[in-house]
């Protein structure tokens, strides 16, 4: 019996991993995204060619891999079909590897209308929603008005349509709110688009997923954004509206707990963070700005710069625990070439106080405790093997190996497949 392999971000997302589940996927028949929407951006390099996937598992590039959209993500029929067809003018037949969930939920216009309102709404307190429609659909998920792929295929959708678009003209009615968009026009799209969706294997993701491993096939399963922006666990409310946790692979894809084996747990060399919230180690100086500029921090899909600032210890051993991470996979370590420091918040001063423990209210008063390592000169890109790393970097390595009690067994050392080492 194969088993469900889960790789998930570390941090506040945008760690990655869209270019390891590439790498990973080609020891894996099945890829399966388990929860988000397309707020998330994962970007993926081969060769001269680079995309961003929104929706898509990053599996999609590999030839003969099955995709499975999981009932866990919530789903936008505009934004799906765009980057569907974008995806198939590079030659990739998109119907023939991708599944939809039958129980995945779908992203309205109005859910759109509804997250640029509250975010409005909300002034100087802002979440930093990117105003897809995301925490608006999970909340009529949870509150049991969503609509559902499968919802498509009914006699009455268009009556299930009305009813849900009346109750969110109802909420929209008490703000003082300019749309941003045209709804009759978005919604006249939308309309057309989920009769493209409608042409794709729609599946019963649970029973799906567990055939497929009852089959050996094994699946790798992929996460967005990032554990810190777990609703539960993440640094609440500045949070995401789905469970970004490795127990959210099991809910999001409808297998259990026991099927689960190797926990990929991935992680920037250094921090960064896009939107509102608490960011201890976060740097608003030179060196920050330096991190950015190198690291190319913009966001995938929204193109705003990302916060940036040194690594974390404490936030990723939370993370480590929460999920039960097995194996470590550092991204961008390559954008720290040069540095003459490079530094690791090894624990806080919380309130005044020492702390080891990532703090309940995220409005309390955080000082990272640094320790500093000495940085390396040279190019990261251009190494091929462990005997190519400078002697600095591996003593990098090895202190966060030590502190978070766990092998990090891939290293990134660039945006292209072939900058990746996967260490023995």
């Amino acid at each position: 019996m194969k088993t469900l392999d889960v790789v998930l971000g570390l941090q506040w997302g945008d760690e990655g991993k869209g270019k390891i589940v590439d790498v990973l996927a080609e020891r894996y028949p099945v890829v399966a995204r388990f929860q988000g929407g397309p707020n998330a951006g994962h970007s993926i390099h081969f060769g001269d060619t680079s995309f961003v996937l929104h929706s898509v598992p990053s599996g999609v590039f590999r030839k003969g891999a099955i995709n499975i959209i999981g009932n866990g993500v919530v789903l936008d029929p505009t934004i799906f079909r765009e980057e569907c067809e974008a995806i198939e003018a590079l030659g990739v037949p998109v119907r023939e590897r991708v599944r939809i969930a039958r129980r995945a939920h779908l992203i309205l216009p109005t859910h759109k209308m509804l997250d640029a309102a509250d975010e409005q709404s909300l002034g100087k307190g802002k979440i930093g929603s990117t105003l897809k429609g995301i925490g608006p659909a999970y909340s009529d998920k949870t509150g049991r008005n969503g609509l559902r792929v499968g919802d498509l295929f009914t006699p009455d959708f268009q009556e299930r349509y009305a009813t849900l678009k009346r109750k969110h003209a109802a909420r929209l009615s008490q703000y003082d709110f300019t749309a941003p968009f045209s709804l009759e026009t978005a919604e006249a799209q939308w309309m057309k688009d989920i009769e493209y969706i409608k042409s794709f294997e729609i599946v019963d993701c649970e029973y799906e997923t567990n055939a497929l491993l009852d089959e050996g096939k094994a699946i790798l399963a992929e996460g967005a954004q990032g554990s810190m922006l777990d609703v539960d666990f993440g640094s609440y409310p500045f949070v995401t509206s789905s469970s970004t946790a490795c127990a959210g692979a099991c809910t999001g894809l409808g297998v259990a707990p026991g099927r689960i084996g190797k926990v990929y747990g991935v992680f920037k060399a250094y921090c960064t963070r896009v939107g509102s919230g608490p960011f201890p180690t976060e740097l608003n100086d030179a060196t920050g700005e330096q991190l950015r500029q190198k690291g190319h921090e913009f966001g995938a899909t929204t193109g705003r710069p990302r916060r940036t600032g040194w690594l974390d210890i404490p936030a990723l051993k939370y993370a480590v625990m929460i999920s039960g991470v097995t194996d470590l996979i550092m991204m961008k370590a390559d954008v720290l070439d040069g540095f003459d420091t490079v530094k690791v918040a090894c624990g806080y001063r919380v309130d005044g106080k020492s702390c080891d423990r990532v703090p309940y209210d995220v409005y309390a008063d955080i000082e990272p405790v640094y320790k500093e390592f000495k940085g390396w000169k040279g190019n990261l890109g251009a190494c091929r093997s462990e005997d190519d790393l400078p002697r600095e970097f591996k003593e990098y390595v090895a202190y966060i190996e030590e502190a978070l009690g766990l092998p990090v067994r891939i290293l990134s050392l660039g945006p292209d497949r072939a900058q990746t080492l996967i260490r023995k």
